[in-house]
């Protein structure tokens, strides 16, 4: 009897046992009290932006091409034979400067001859060319020992005083000028300088239908001729704007519409019409409503969300 007892004993203790650790994980499993649920939040990554307050100015880039408006030649001024010439290209001659000698064609078959029958003569028949402006030697089209015609081309020199650059402005934007006399021309090698402009030659091209304007500039500096420079032409300039940048921008298909999309707590976009004003490359003005600094507007990831969207900062 006292066996059955004991074994009856063991079965309820095992019984009790495995009962009191099902209550365990039970009470494990449930959410402590107080504690918080972790919620997962899903919507569209987004980056945001914010207004910026600030002047911003209408431009175009137009390109102004470096050019020497006069050209000096040198000429023979004989028939003969070029003895020496001291012509570079690309040399900086003054004015005065002797380029070339020529002899003569006579001097060439008779000196020797008038030499000899009377040395009292001196026959040489040798001239000297000198060059007629200051500039730069750019293009030489004989060499010693060539035999040339009077009033023939020997080289051309550009003249460094008529140094300027000519602006190919298109036609609709000359209203734009009276504004902007002063200029300041931007180099390939990224250095400025500031340059007037001065009278438009007389001529539109028939194809671009852009006409030349002279820009005259003050340097020391050696500017090649046929150089690129960027010029800025302001159209309209305004002061205490507030703008956006392009992509937070958005429209519809015709561009009737704009609007962006606007962060009203952590996690929700809504759309806002918006009116825009200038444009730059980059930024756009908003006119209306009146944006704070402090206001957040989606950056990227804004097209195609719905008036009221769910979405995910991942970027500030």
């Amino acid at each position: 009897m006292t066996r059955y007892i004991r074994t009856y004993a063991r079965y309820t203790l095992l019984l009790l046992c495995f009962a009191a650790c099902k209550q365990q994980d039970k009470q494990e499993a449930a959410p402590k009290e107080g504690a918080e649920e972790k919620v997962e939040i899903t919507g569209t990554p987004v980056t945001l932006t914010s207004p910026q307050m600030g002047s911003m100015t209408d431009a175009v880039e137009l390109n102004a091409v470096s050019s020497f408006m006069l050209k000096t030649f040198v000429k023979a001024n004989a028939n003969g034979y070029l003895q020496m010439s001291n012509a570079l290209m690309g040399k900086y001659v003054v004015k005065g400067e002797e380029l070339f000698v020529i002899k003569t064609k006579e001097s060439q078959s008779l000196g020797n001859t008038v030499n000899a029958l009377d040395t009292s003569l001196h026959f040489e028949g040798v001239l000297h060319i000198k060059s007629p402006g200051t500039g730069y030697i750019t293009q030489i089209n004989y060499r010693a020992g060539d035999y040339v015609q009077d009033g023939e081309q020997l080289a051309t020199i550009t003249d460094t005083k008529s140094f300027v650059f000519l602006l190919d402005l298109p036609y609709e934007l000359k209203p734009y000028l009276p504004n902007n006399k002063q200029l300041q021309l931007k180099l390939p090698d990224g250095s400025l300088l500031n340059g007037t402009i001065a009278n438009a030659l007389p001529t539109v091209d028939a194809v671009s239908q852009t006409q030349s304007y002279v820009i005259h500039v003050n340097t020391e500096k050696q500017i090649p001729e046929n150089l690129i420079a960027k010029v800025s032409l302001v159209k309209k300039e305004k002061s205490n704007t507030t703008s956006l940048p392009k992509e937070a921008v958005l429209s519809n298909e015709i561009q009737t519409e704009f609007w962006v999309m606007k962060m009203t707590d952590s996690i929700t976009a809504v759309k806002v019409p918006v009116v825009k004003g200038l444009e730059t490359k980059t930024m756009v003005e908003i006119v209306s409503p009146k944006l704070k600094s402090t206001d957040q507007i989606l950056l990227t990831g804004n097209y195609g969300l719905a008036d009221t969207a769910k979405v995910v900062v991942t970027k500030q």
